[in-house]
């Protein structure tokens, strides 16, 4: 049996991409791609496969809505049709309304700026709350913004949320923020983040890793 380094190792180096990176967001302390990021949060917290939700993200930034002013900007039914490229049927609809009040609100309360919410909050527990103000946001979509935004925002640090606590356990890592800290290393945490959440989803991943 691997010991919990090798464990984490593993479930980094092959289970460990953020999905902010399969959705081709280069995150970083910047508007544009914090924006991002909320809009992945958003689609990631239906009911629906996080593959067709990441799709779904891709479609939106390649046809430009990649700040909120251009999700403001596009039509209803332009998002919509960027969503059902995507797969993102089911709930395209309702989501492409969401996005745009979203990106309305994030442009009056918040300038279309997500390091004025950051500035704004006084630790993760505000950051989550804050994030709840925006339309389709609800707790699943402020947990996976703050566990991938944690590698940006380090003050957030270490953050792990239920599903990360549940994956982690079901690989045996501890589930505790400081203890897996410790073990992904320097800038790995949302990585080991990720790959407890996938480990969480899928038993094809946790018996890989524990192999």
């Amino acid at each position: 049996m691997a010991n919990r380094n090798q464990i984490a190792r593993a479930l980094i180096d092959r289970h460990g991409t953020t999905y902010a990176e399969e959705a081709g967001i280069r995150l970083r302390d910047a508007p544009s791609p914090l924006y991002q990021l909320l809009v992945l949060s958003t689609l990631l917290s239906a009911r629906i496969g996080a593959d067709i939700a990441v799709a779904a993200a891709r479609e939106l930034f390649r046809a430009g809505y990649r700040t909120p002013a251009a999700m403001r900007d596009a039509s209803w039914q332009d998002r919509v049709d960027a969503l059902g490229r995507g797969h993102y049927r089911r709930y395209d609809e309702r989501t492409s309304t969401m996005l745009g009040q979203g990106a309305e609100l994030v442009l009056e309360r918040w300038k279309g700026d997500l390091r004025r919410l950051h500035a704004e909050a006084h630790g993760v527990d505000e950051v989550a709350k804050l994030l709840q103000l925006v339309p389709g946001i609800g707790p699943t979509g402020a947990s996976i913004f703050c566990r991938e935004v944690q590698g940006v925002w380090n003050d957030l640090a270490p953050y792990v949320d239920n599903r990360t606590a549940k994956g982690a356990e079901a690989i045996g890592l501890p589930s505790s923020p400081d203890e897996l800290s410790r073990l992904a290393g320097d800038g790995d945490l949302p990585r080991l983040v990720a790959g407890c959440v996938r480990a969480s989803l899928s038993k094809d991943v946790a018996e890989d890793v524990r192999g």
